[in-house]
């Protein structure tokens, strides 16, 4: 059985936003563009999505023109709809509208089928202080583990 491969990772997300649930959803693409992804050429950074119309639209997400696409190829940062459950989106109409949180993309990725999906997360911004706190945790749990390594070494 093939593992998932991994395209893009937003890593800022984590960063920046407490994460409550993760959904994965399928895009709505076209011939070059899925050709692209596969070649890695993908960009979630500035990436968020929104309910528009009983849909989920994905804005930012940028995917570079296939080099041998020329006509074919559309604008890298179009709009991109998102296949769910319609179960799936009514809950997270709910949490957009009623709880104020918002949906971010983490990953995307080719399943095993060959099929591009994407990472959706329901996620609530950190403020700076809770940003701060957590650079405090990595940077103490990165000297412990660089303490038990020293330590290892002179054993």
């Amino acid at each position: 059985m093939k593992q998932k491969k991994i395209i893009a990772n937003n890593k800022k997300a984590r960063h920046d936003y407490f994460i409550e649930e993760v959904y994965e959803a399928g895009i709505v693409l076209t011939g070059t563009e899925i050709k692209s992804i596969r070649l890695g050429r993908v960009n979630l950074k500035e990436s968020f999505a929104k309910v528009e119309n009983g849909e989920i639209v994905v804005y930012q997400m940028h995917i570079s023109p296939y080099e041998q696409g020329n006509r074919f190829n559309v604008d890298p940062v179009r709009p991109r709809k998102l296949l769910l459950h319609r179960q799936e989106i009514r809950k997270l109409i709910g949490y957009t509208t009623l709880k104020g949180l918002t949906l971010v993309p983490l990953n995307l990725y080719i399943n095993e089928k060959g099929m591009a999906k994407l990472e959706l997360a329901v996620a609530k911004g950190k403020k700076l202080y809770d940003k701060r706190e957590d650079i405090a945790k990595k940077d103490a749990n990165r000297r412990i583990e660089q303490e038990v390594g020293r330590a290892r070494k002179y054993e």
